[in-house]
């Protein structure tokens, strides 16, 4: 997964998705191919941005990566990077977004990558191959 084998490409990834099984399969498949060293996971929106929020003091806290579910209850993924936008710059600078979904709507994919804070659309479950890309094209 990264230039030495068995060193996470992470240090911290969040996971934000409602369904349970999407967050064990994803959680699960990090933890296994060492992509991470730690993994939070959040099952709301809401949760999230309070999280984050949260750590805004803090930017060596924050988790580098953030796996965004596009279809959640309450707030669903863009309604998440509408609120992200107003975060502190701190958060911002440090956080990759990609957005995970079921969804083969290609206003969905549109839209994902119209935004500025979306490095990636990515469809579930994460899977090897995935994490492998994504850890080579942060240099990791």
């Amino acid at each position: 997964m990264s230039k030495q084998e068995g060193t996470p490409a992470f240090k911290k990834v969040l996971i934000i998705d409602d369904t349970y099984v999407d967050r064990f399969v994803a959680e699960r498949n990090i933890k296994k191919y060492a992509f991470a060293d730690e993994v939070i996971t959040k099952e709301s929106a809401l949760a999230a941005l309070e999280y984050l929020a949260g750590l805004s003091g803090t930017p060596e806290h924050l988790p580098q990566l953030i796996f965004l579910d596009i279809r959640m209850p309450e707030m669903d993924g863009f309604g998440f990077l509408a609120e992200y936008e107003k975060l502190s710059d701190s958060v911002k600078k440090n956080c990759i977004i990609m957005m995970l979904t079921t969804s083969l709507n290609p206003v969905d994919h549109d839209r994902a990558n119209a935004n500025p804070y979306v490095q990636r659309f990515l469809n579930k479950p994460l899977n090897k191959e995935q994490l492998a890309g994504l850890a080579r094209e942060n240099g990791n």
